[in-house]
């Protein structure tokens, strides 16, 4: 029989960690449809659940970081348990499939790093993460020229494709212009509101969602209680632009604020 690890999830205050907060962790599952529960060290709290080791440990983690059906399911649960504790108390979101060997382990990371996670949560108290992304939109349909053009009066099929194919890259190249401008606009507008930024890599491939090409994807460490302003400044951006499309998705955990480095005697994705 397999012996269980301890899969991470989050790390909070001991006197945070209320039995009310117990008793809804008890009320859901987590990762690998395990239960979820606390280990306490050093005026901290790690919100962990068992999952076996034969499909958590680095040789198998490798492998299944492949898979992405199977990521997408851990990414899930994780964030589930993530935002129950949120909406009860201030925490450090870890990283995905953070992983130690055993409750003994936890503990040591927690007595460790007290100093650190405390001092992350100090400044995370009270604060919530919203993302914003800017897309530059394509061209409206019919705007392409195809490649059979009819010829103009006094000129040419060949001569009309090539004017046409002009039309449509300045096209492309104001929508660009206008998706940067709109950036720059949105930050000089959210940024009083905000404490931190963080620029993430942009989505491409299977990761981009919706029309147009993303120019930006930024998170903002924003007050609890500006999260309507801050929207709403975002929103109005966009609404004075053509041709892009703004996306603000929040309020969040402080994934990006939060996330500390791994340590050696952690098991985790890279």
């Amino acid at each position: 029989m397999s012996a269980d690890m301890r899969y991470s999830y989050a790390v909070t205050r001991a006197d945070a960690a209320s039995d009310a907060l117990e008793e809804e962790l008890r009320r859901i599952r987590g990762v690998a449809d395990t239960p979820v529960r606390l280990v306490r060290a050093h005026g901290l709290a790690a919100v962990v659940s068992p999952v076996p080791e034969r499909d958590f440990d680095e040789r198998a983690l490798k492998a299944r970081l492949e898979d992405l059906d199977w990521l997408e399911s851990v990414a899930r649960a994780h964030h589930a348990v993530v935002e129950t504790v949120f909406a009860r108390t201030a925490l450090l979101p870890l990283r995905l499939a953070t992983l130690h060997r055993d409750d003994d382990r936890v503990r040591d990371m927690l007595s460790r790093r007290a100093e650190e996670f405390g001092a992350l949560l100090d400044r995370l108290t009270g604060q919530v993460e919203w993302g914003v992304k800017v897309y530059a939109l394509p061209p409206p349909p019919g705007s392409p020229v195809p490649a059979t053009a009819t010829a103009s009066a006094g000129g040419s099929p060949g001569r009309d494709y090539l004017r046409g194919r002009q039309r449509q890259r300045r096209s492309g190249e104001d929508a660009w212009r206008a998706a940067r401008e709109a950036v720059l606009r949105v930050d000089a507008e959210v940024r009083p509101l905000a404490v931190d930024r963080v620029q993430h890599r942009l989505q491409e491939g299977e990761l981009a969602v919706g029309p147009g090409r993303n120019v930006s994807n930024d998170a903002y460490l924003v007050p609890r209680g500006s999260g309507d302003d801050f929207r709403a400044r975002a929103e109005g951006v966009a609404r004075s632009f053509d041709g892009i499309r703004v996306e603000v998705t929040g309020p969040w955990a402080p994934y990006s604020f939060a996330a500390p480095e791994r340590t050696d005697e952690e098991v985790g994705a890279p």
